[in-house]
């Protein structure tokens, strides 16, 4: 089975989570947004938004090329594995038993997502680090997903917090441009733009979600 994955109906599903967690927090008049989450804090509000699209969500999956390492704390993992239809993923690395599922996904049918959150304003005040962050550290997360030969359909979800979509435009073309030179094999990418209340100087949330080819 080769399901054909859609960026654009992933987009979709990510953007409806997070603008229904958005208007929660509004109603309860919260105190700080969607942008004072670290990293880490986001990643379940994103795999909720992922369930309710009716995905298969598998976190913290080792990448293929890793999964012969003897010790499963070995190796890399990636933020989110995809299924379709909510159906379970194939443990390639583990022993087949009678009671492994039929509709298993294999991993190379699976999408692997690697995401990343960059905000150009935290509760410390402006990011620093907003530049490098994006420019840097994602880049890392497209080569080592185009590289691992037991992945076929992959993405790259840039969260970016941001004063307004025009420096959301702005930044995310640069960074595209810059990993095109770098021959870094993203595609044309699906975003989606959530506006969030100005507690931090950030007034929008955008979503912009890459495919990423197998080199």
């Amino acid at each position: 089975m080769h399901p054909m994955w859609s960026i654009a109906d992933i987009a979709d599903a990510l953007e409806s989570g997070l603008r229904q967690r958005n208007a929660q927090l509004d109603a309860e008049h919260a105190v700080y947004g969607l942008d004072a989450l670290e990293e880490l804090e986001l990643h379940p509000i994103l795999a909720d938004a992922l369930i309710e699209g009716g995905y298969g969500v598998h976190r913290e999956q080792r990448y293929p090329a890793d999964r012969p390492r003897r010790k499963e704390s070995e190796g890399e993992r990636c933020d989110f594995v995809l299924t379709p239809d909510g159906l379970p993923l194939r443990e390639s690395d583990a022993k087949a038993t009678l009671f492994d599922s039929p509709d298993a996904v294999e991993l190379e049918d699976a999408f692997w997502l690697e995401a990343k959150v960059v905000a150009q304003f935290t509760l410390e005040g402006p990011n620093r680090n907003y530049a490098s962050q994006l420019l840097s550290t994602v880049r890392q997360d497209v080569t080592k997903l185009s590289k691992d030969e037991g992945i076929l359909h992959a993405g790259l979800l840039i969260v970016l917090l941001v004063r307004d979509p025009e420096v959301a435009e702005h930044d995310l073309d640069i960074w595209q441009q810059r990993c095109l030179k770098r021959g870094l094999p993203i595609t044309a990418p699906s975003i989606r733009t959530v506006p969030i209340a100005d507690r931090l100087g950030n007034g929008v949330c955008t979503l912009a979600l890459y495919g990423v080819r197998h080199l």
